[in-house]
């Protein structure tokens, strides 16, 4: 039997037939976008991420714009971004006019180095072109940047700091999640994250009630506020009275229904997760250029269990072999990106960044992977010379 790369099968299995009640009753209700259930799973996703707001959207990538657009991020405006993450991250800031800036990234998390945030910061002031505005601090691998340092950083030159948690929803630090530290936390929903839909959604969480009111009104199509209908005397339907230039990022209510049944098991499997990356980290050190780390203090969701091989590619080919898929997140650093190319304000040396993307590789991963096929994965690693 072929090993999934991430087993959404085993969960299936557990609660398959009340995610099937809660679809049931959408389909029987009709209200297929916005219903009641998106209602609920925000007022859940909130409790869980000790927030007082959650609102959901489309995708992880529409999270992350909307933050910005409702930050007032835009034309002039530099934002800084990991130069090791997926394209989501800095995809987003030239759609609200600003530009990214290339941050490189801790050898050992594979987050981003607040130093070299603070030099980034440093060199973009003296170009002068642009206006330190906002940091995008992703949690790769599901594993929290180092809030604490980089929230001094953003405090310090009165930037924004939004926590880019599409991998490491659920991440901690101290028992404390990154909305600690963060105006706003994106993440996504996309089915092989640690808190997946069965298909595409994302959702913010924040504590800030204007903030919330202009996401909501972004969220679709620029519509207006309480705030904005009361001011212009405006007593029809929000969404005829466009007051900003939005977009349309709803989440399907059946995606919510499978969501309010996962989310209720999330902190158990986030504890699963940590159990399987031990029984990886245990039988693997030594025989692979590194294995992963986690700081002390730290949970990380495992959205991926990613080693390095200083072989990567004729591992990957081997395993392959072997019918053990694997990935690459990601072989091209987002500085060396064809479509980037032209954002060059403030970078520095990207050197972690370029030599990671060389060796880094990611094993077959779940909350559910059994030790016994473990073992043969682990037995496959170990087999390649």
């Amino acid at each position: 039997m072929a090993i999934p790369f991430i087993d959404l099968g085993a969960q299936r299995e557990r609660i398959g037939a009340s995610i099937e009640d809660g679809i049931k009753k959408v389909l029987a209700h009709g209200a297929y976008i916005m219903g009641p259930e998106v209602r609920t799973f925000e007022s859940d996703l909130a409790k869980f991420a000790g927030a007082r707001h959650a609102l959901s959207c489309a995708n992880g990538t529409d999270a992350i714009e909307l933050v910005l657009l409702g930050l007032g991020v835009g034309k002039g405006d530099a934002v800084f971004v990991p130069a090791f993450t997926f394209v989501a991250t800095a995809e987003v800031v030239p759609m609200t006019g600003a530009e990214p800036v290339f941050v490189d990234i801790d050898p050992k998390t594979y987050n981003m180095d607040p130093v070299k945030l603070e030099a980034a910061i440093a060199a973009v002031k003296a170009e002068g072109r642009l206006k330190p505005a906002a940091v995008i601090a992703v949690d790769l691998f599901g594993q929290a940047a180092d809030y604490p340092a980089i929230s001094r950083i953003t405090k310090a030159h009165d930037l924004f700091l939004i926590a880019d948690s599409a991998q490491g929803f659920g991440c901690t630090i101290d028992g404390k999640q990154p909305l600690e530290w963060a105006n706003a936390t994106s993440t996504s929903f996309y089915p092989a994250k640690p808190l997946g839909c069965y298909g595409d959604g994302g959702a913010v969480v924040l504590n800030d009630d204007a903030l919330l009111e202009r996401l909501i009104s972004f969220r679709v199509h620029g519509g207006a506020t309480p705030t904005d209908a009361a001011t212009m005397n405006y007593t029809h339907e929000a969404k005829y009275l466009n007051v900003r230039i939005g977009m349309n990022s709803r989440l399907d209510t059946i995606q919510a229904a499978v969501l309010i049944e996962k989310l209720a098991i999330f902190a158990e499997e986030i504890d699963l997760r940590q159990a399987v990356a031990k029984r990886y980290n245990e039988a693997l050190e030594g025989y692979v250029t590194s294995v992963p780390y986690v700081k002390d203090g730290y949970v990380s969701t495992w959205a991926q269990y990613t080693i390095e091989h200083e072989n990567r590619d004729g591992l990957q080919v081997f395993l392959r072999e072997k019918g053990i898929p694997t990935a690459v997140y990601y072989p091209i650093p987002l500085h060396q990106q064809p479509g980037y190319a032209m954002f060059k304000s403030g970078t520095g040396d990207l050197s972690v960044s370029e030599a990671k993307s060389k060796t880094v590789i990611s094993l077959p991963f779940s909350p559910y992977l059994t030790a016994e096929t473990q073992s043969q994965i682990v037995a496959a690693v170990k087999a390649f010379k």
